[in-house]
């Protein structure tokens, strides 16, 4: 791994990367690589009782919140859930991050995670994560002049997903706790509408992952293996 990564991961809503690769982003803080945490949505739609424009500023608050714990940028495309589909509008706006961050890889869904917002977000990051590269494609930041490499995240609970990589994060593991806390509007709405203890369930897949590995606790992810993104080094810490 060179010695300063460009590291940019980009979720569906505020709270994803936090539960699913949030032990790896400290981990990349720690040994001083930039980090920057995108939302591709807003997180409008998950609670009962908070109006949704409202539950939208909570959200960005506390992703906000959860980013400063490892001093990462934090970018909100502010799309209401469900609202995002991989138009030419959606893949130009994702298109910019990946631009303005110009990264050396790329964090993001699987393909096959077990909602739309998801699923969309990860074909979307696919398309615009070429899109950059393209000199030609003019937008508000400099083209970014190689294909950066992908690694798919884990699905939640680890449905349907066998990791090529695993990271041991049992030395983030309190500080991706605490990053998660920040997030209480969906904490609670996980408690309510899934009867789920998020944290809970954050601690039991890490765990489940680190059994895998050997480790007490890690993230597990799947590279991305088309052409042009197998790069012959590890770009994971």
């Amino acid at each position: 791994m060179r010695d300063r990564l460009s590291v940019l991961a980009i979720g569906a809503h505020p709270d994803d990367l936090e539960l699913l690769c949030g032990g790896t982003l400290a981990k990349y803080a720690r040994l001083g690589h930039e980090v920057t945490m995108c939302h591709v949505l807003n997180g409008d739609l998950g609670h009962f009782h908070i109006p949704r424009k409202e539950l939208a500023a909570t959200r960005a608050r506390e992703a906000e919140e959860a980013g400063k714990l490892i001093g990462a940028r934090v970018v909100n495309l502010d799309i209401s859930d469900l609202g995002i589909y991989p138009t030419e509008e959606t893949k130009l706006k994702v298109m910019d991050v990946i631009r303005q961050a110009k990264p050396d890889i790329i964090i993001t869904h699987p393909p096959n995670d077990y909602m739309p917002d998801h699923t969309i977000t990860s074909q979307v990051v696919f398309d615009a994560s070429f899109m950059a590269s393209l000199p030609q494609l003019k937008s508000e930041h400099e083209f970014h002049p190689k294909v950066t490499p992908i690694y798919y995240m884990d699905s939640l609970a680890g449905c349907d997903f066998l990791p090529t990589d695993y990271v041991d994060v049992t030395d983030t593991m309190e500080l991706k706790r605490q990053m998660l806390a920040k997030h209480e509007s969906q904490v609670t709405w996980m408690k309510e509408h899934d009867h789920i203890d998020f944290l809970d369930f954050m601690e039991t897949q890490a765990k489940f992952r680190g059994y895998q590995c050997g480790v007490k606790y890690a993230e597990g992810f799947r590279r991305c293996e088309t052409y042009l993104r197998n790069l012959p080094v590890r770009l994971l810490p």
